[in-house]
């Protein structure tokens, strides 16, 4: 059987999850999930509405759609308040699951799992990092990704050894569904696979992913490559579609490290969000997640 160039990387991803929580809006209203320093992982279970991200257009939101949002984006769950869904049976106490309610007008109910995720490959760290867009999966389309998260729910709800064990690893089947299925689709948004499927590259990417503080130049990245300066970075801008020095900016900003003083993080905070980090922290969305948390 014929190796696929992104067979070693998808063979190499691990997942971590922290424990999950159950969104549930009830009737026509909004739930602001503030700004997660990681990845965040959504799964619709019932109703229908709206994913509303930082600098991006709304996702719609339906009965079995997986959405993976990048870290450090302000979000929002909106429900339309057409339909109805019942809460979950499951409370799996084991997993120290959490609600989120929010009420408004109307009966329909939207009913939405949600995690803060670690994707990496083995012996590093950081792989969601690179993620630049949100990524979707109708799971109803999917046979493996629905069988995954039929399980994942039904392990939620049993007290049986390994459960943390298994949600990882059902988990990891549904993203690796979703990063496949995205790339024979040729989304842009998984470009940053192509980097990683490219041994020179990926020592370059990986001296990033692993200690982004440290002072890299072009030229010490694409020595750590086995690459010129100029083979290098145009490998890289063809691969990943950004600039290999542009990426270390974002991979610093993502950790806040590497930046000489403080004024020189904030002007690139600037540079990239279009406001101070203390505006940033002070999003009403951010201050509505924090009621919401301290309700529940």
């Amino acid at each position: 059987m014929q190796e696929h160039p992104h067979d070693r990387i998808l063979d190499a991803l691990e997942i971590s999850a922290e424990p999950f929580a159950i969104c549930a809006l009830e009737g026509a209203c909004c739930l602001g999930l503030g700004r997660a320093p990681r990845a965040t992982l959504h799964y619709v279970l019932g109703g229908e509405g709206v994913l509303s991200v930082q600098g991006g257009a709304p996702l719609g939101l339906e009965p079995g759609r997986l959405v993976l949002v990048p870290a450090s984006r302000s979000l929002s769950l909106v429900n339309r308040g057409g339909a109805q869904a019942g809460l979950p049976a499951c409370r799996p106490a084991g997993l120290d699951l959490q609600e989120h309610v929010a009420r408004g007008a109307g009966a329909g109910v939207m009913v939405v799992l949600c995690s803060a995720i670690s994707l990496g490959l083995r012996g590093t760290h950081g792989l969601i990092d690179l993620l630049r867009a949100p990524l979707s999966l109708d799971v109803t389309r999917s046979p493996v990704a629905a069988q995954a998260m039929a399980a994942l729910v039904a392990e939620m709800g049993s007290d049986r050894p390994g459960q943390r064990a298994m949600v990882r690893a059902l988990l990891l089947q549904c993203l690796i569904e979703m990063l496949r299925t995205r790339l024979e689709s040729g989304d842009p948004g998984v470009t940053w696979l192509a980097a990683l499927a490219d041994p020179g590259l990926w020592r370059g990417l990986r001296a990033m992913l692993e200690d982004p503080g440290r002072p890299h130049t072009l030229e010490s990245l694409a020595e750590a490559a086995g690459m010129s300066r100029s083979r290098f970075a145009a490998r890289f801008q063809a691969a990943y579609g950004q600039g290999a020095m542009t990426l270390l900016r974002d991979l610093r900003l993502a950790r806040a490290v590497g930046f000489q003083s403080r004024s020189a993080f904030t002007r690139a905070f600037v540079a990239m969000w279009g406001e101070t980090p203390r505006a940033f922290r002070g999003r009403p969305g951010d201050q509505a997640a924090e009621r919401v948390q301290n309700r529940a």
